[in-house]
């Protein structure tokens, strides 16, 4: 949308008035008795009160009638999302899936909460430990409905049409190879504009940071001045036929009725904010002398755990880039990992997969399941002149990676009917070259 307005960095002090009201942040503190232009004041919070500074997240916001408002909340039919991991027995198999389809407007009209598909995920919302990674498609917008999950966070990635996202905080349009995050608690509404599938990556108990970066210094990766909040926008909305606020909740939908538009915040001000982030802007780190460095280093997000450098989930990207390695296998090496891995592809041909792995579907190779380069990529980079050359021109793979063993629901192993049994094929052909007679060559 064009004229939309955002503020610019990541986790800072923002404040923010609807330009229509001048004045609407109250001055030197944040609940007086009686606050400007008649409005209410409330706080959300998304950490303990007494949480040390750096960890601290809140903001206030000054809205027309308090979320309080609202007639009791009853359980609503959940569709395909789920909490529920142990629908079917475990599959430790590589497992990859086709696009996801999009329902035709003219068979079903299907808005964003109603086109949320749970494909796998681990822990629970209730112990506030957890990871889900959801698959949304849609092709309508939502009318007079808004959502918020109160059990965690939201990443979402979009791969078709963009969405117009409108929140408590101002609006926001994502498109594909940017990301958003809406944290833990905040209402928000989806608009699309066609045909709209994307990513989710939901995590409880914690909420996505920028990476350290230690030996690399004060600068790169997803620098801190790219990501963009919105900026306040209200409107004053009544709704006689009613409004429906759909809260997620330990794992299930509920549904409340209110008269009022809930994107009633005139002002608001702090450092619990969704966001936006253009994909682009991330500062590639790569080898320029010899080896394949660890995919750790194209980390735009992370959500720690409680253990030093282990992650809930990590959102990492392959971007377009230089390779200039000598000597060395190029694409990504052959690995049993002890984190759960799950990739999607947002746009172009990922390098270790080039047929197969395709736009809008996804892999899940699990903790301790080998993975790696296919029979053709194996053989082209075994034998490819290493000259400089653009890596990945033209396509953005992800991954989101978990330390928890992530288990696939029925929707993602049989109703999706999507899973490509024929997966498995890709490494069939891998021969040994072994050569018991091989000598080093003489320099």
């Amino acid at each position: 949308m064009a004229g939309l307005k955002y503020l610019s960095g990541f986790g800072n002090e923002f404040s923010s008035e609807d330009p229509r009201c001048p004045g609407s942040l109250p001055e030197g503190q944040n609940s007086p008795q009686v606050c400007p232009y008649g409005l209410y004041a409330e706080q959300l919070s998304g950490s303990a009160f007494t949480c040390p500074r750096p960890a601290n997240k809140r903001s206030w916001l000054y809205r027309i009638l308090p979320s309080v408002k609202h007639k009791p909340f009853a359980a609503v039919p959940c569709g395909n999302l789920t909490e529920n991991w142990n629908e079917v027995e475990p599959d430790p198999n590589q497992l990859r899936w086709l696009p996801f389809t999009i329902a035709k407007p003219t068979e079903k009209k299907v808005d964003f909460v109603a086109g949320l598909h749970t494909l796998c995920g681990a822990g629970d919302s209730k112990s506030r430990n957890g990871i889900g990674i959801h698959i949304y498609t849609c092709n309508t917008s939502m009318v007079d409905r808004c959502f918020n999950n109160s059990d965690g966070d939201f990443l979402i990635v979009p791969q078709q049409g963009e969405i117009l996202i409108t929140t408590e905080f101002g609006k926001m349009m994502v498109e594909p190879n940017e990301i958003c995050v809406i944290q833990q608690g905040m209402r928000f509404s989806v608009d699309v504009f066609g045909a709209t599938r994307g990513y989710i990556l939901e995590v409880y108990g914690c909420h996505f940071e920028i990476p350290d970066l230690g030996p690399i210094g004060a600068n790169g990766l997803a620098n801190p001045r790219d990501f963009l909040c919105p900026v306040a926008w209200y409107e004053d909305r009544t709704v006689p036929t009613g409004y429906t606020v759909i809260n997620k909740y330990q794992g299930k939908l509920f549904a409340c009725q209110q008269d009022f538009s809930p994107f009633n915040v005139v002002a608001w001000h702090g450092n619990y904010t969704p966001y936006k982030y253009n994909l682009k802007n991330f500062m590639v780190i790569n080898c320029v002398a010899f080896d394949h460095a660890d995919p750790s280093i194209f980390t735009v997000l992370t959500a720690k755990s409680t253990r030093p450098g282990v992650a809930v989930a990590d959102f990492v990207i392959f971007p377009p880039r230089w390779g200039v390695a000598d000597h060395t296998f190029r694409p990504p090496y052959y690995h049993r990992n002890c984190m759960s891995e799950f990739m999607g592809l947002i746009k172009g041909h990922y390098e270790a997969k080039e047929e197969g792995f395709q736009p809008g579907g996804g892999s899940l190779h699990s903790i301790m399941t080998p993975h790696g380069p296919d029979f053709d990529c194996f053989e082209k980079n075994s034998t490819a002149e290493l000259k400089p050359e653009r890596v990945a021109e033209g396509t953005m793979a992800f991954m989101f990676e978990s330390s928890f063993s992530m288990a696939v629901t029925k929707w993602g192993l049989q109703t999706c009917q999507r899973l490509d049994k024929t997966y498995y094929q890709c490494w069939e052909p891998l021969r040994s070259h072994f050569n018991p007679n091989w000598k080093p060559s003489k320099k």
